[in-house]
């Protein structure tokens, strides 16, 4: 079976291509700018915005499972209209699609109740938006062949942007700070893309949220990443997000244990990932 890694090159589509090919796999994966470095893959220039070279791509390599995990950003053509154009690929070519989303979506209004994978999107920023577009058109155009993910902050192995962050600001060489009332439930990039190969091969359609279960601050997050990595707490600089004025819900807690009843793989919460030591950055 052939598999296609839309976004590669990014953070998790990495993880996703190293753990297909130390399955055994030989993935197909797209990029934009450059190829990844992984040797195992497939690589395939892809530029979302085009709909001739998302078609071109879906010629060439012809995958019966489409994973996308890119993100774009806040770009409405990359993130909605590229994600829309490939549902529709999907949907015509009879192929499966995993599409991975975000919380995002989500307002914050819920609070402490959280989201469970029933719950509509209501989203206050241009990216959440274009997020809830897509995955809203996958439910639509492939309701029995596509699964939706959404997922939360991705941490793992001192490589992600929030760890980065947390480093930088320790070190004093990036100004900004850590918001004690943005409240998410941070993911390892490993549990992931572990939890997203196991839907990938269930051939189960619908709706999935893969967070961890510890609701934490931006702030307590970076607390735990300076522990594990040796770095004074004491330096990393605080702020209030709602005194900040930055559109984006503040609490959004994504409840997934109804997806994780049904996963072998264990989504583990932030304070046990990161109460062991890690590779430091480089």
């Amino acid at each position: 079976m052939t598999v296609l890694i839309i976004g590669g090159n990014g953070f998790l589509g990495a993880e996703l291509v190293c753990q297909a090919v130390s399955a055994g796999l030989h993935p197909a994966a797209t990029f934009h700018s450059r190829p990844g470095s992984g040797d195992g893959a497939t690589w395939h220039h892809l530029e979302l915005r085009e709909p001739a070279c998302l078609e071109e791509v879906l010629d060439t390599v012809a995958p019966a499972v489409v994973i996308n995990a890119t993100s774009g950003g806040a770009d409405w053509a990359v993130t909605a209209e590229g994600g829309i154009r490939l549902a529709q690929a999907a949907a015509r070519r009879g192929i499966r699609l995993v599409h991975v989303s975000s919380d995002a979506v989500f307002s914050g209004m819920a609070g402490r109740d959280g989201y469970d994978e029933s719950c509509l999107p209501d989203p206050l920023t241009p990216y959440g938006a274009a997020k809830a577009a897509a995955e809203t058109a996958v439910r639509l155009l492939c309701p029995n062949t596509a699964a939706v993910a959404r997922t939360s902050l991705i941490i793992g192995n001192g490589r992600s942007e929030h760890e980065r962050l947390v480093h930088a600001l320790a070190d004093g060489t990036r100004q900004g700070a850590l918001f004690t009332d943005d409240i998410r439930c941070p993911v390892h990039v490993t549990d992931l893309a572990a939890a997203l190969w196991e839907i990938t091969w269930s051939d189960a359609a619908g709706m999935f949220h893969l967070a961890g279960p510890d609701a934490l601050s931006r702030y307590e997050l970076g607390e735990l990443i300076a522990r594990r990595d040796g770095l004074n707490p004491a330096r990393l600089p605080t702020a209030r997000r709602f005194d900040t004025g930055l559109p984006g819900g503040l609490d959004v807690r994504l409840d997934s244990r109804t997806t994780q009843q049904k996963l072998r793989t264990r989504l583990r919460g932030a304070r046990e990932f990161l109460s062991g030591n890690s590779p430091k950055l480089t």
